[in-house]
């Protein structure tokens, strides 16, 4: 399930590592992975729109995060077709989904699917907080 297109941005490493903290690096352009529960975003749900950290991109809304209780921000689908890609992920021994940003190919986290969440997709988009920012609801932000 790759799918693969060229991103928009394209930046060197040593672009990257000016523009973001070591810890945004780490996630975004080495697909690492923060702790679970220690993310800003793993349990909010504030209204809005969640960009990439990276470049900006809108990839979901809060109208499809869901509390999964798994430590990281869930999300049931993205915000339209085309603004995440999907990588096949073998490493730590397991079979997954990853999953990125297509405008500037960052790592975003993984898709995991049939885990029996009630959500109209049944897919769980398990996401670093510290790939996304969020874009408050300018009606529902203080």
């Amino acid at each position: 399930m790759t799918t693969s297109a060229h991103p928009a941005v394209s930046k060197t490493d040593e672009q990257w590592r000016n523009e973001l903290t070591p810890e945004e690096f780490a996630v975004l352009r080495k697909a690492g992975t923060e702790r679970p529960f220690t993310g800003e975003y793993w349990d909010t749900m504030t209204s809005g729109v969640y960009a990439c950290r990276a470049c900006g991109a809108e990839l979901f809304t809060s109208k499809e995060k869901f509390s999964s209780h798994c430590g990281w921000p869930s999300f049931f689908a993205p915000l339209a077709e085309g603004t995440v890609r999907y990588v096949h992920d073998n490493t730590l021994g397991m079979e997954r989904i990853e999953v990125r940003c297509t405008a500037c190919d960052s790592h975003l986290g993984h898709l995991f699917k049939g885990e029996g969440y009630d959500t109209p997709t049944d897919e769980r988009f398990c996401i670093n907080s510290i790939s996304l920012r969020l874009v408050q609801d300018p009606e529902t932000a203080q």
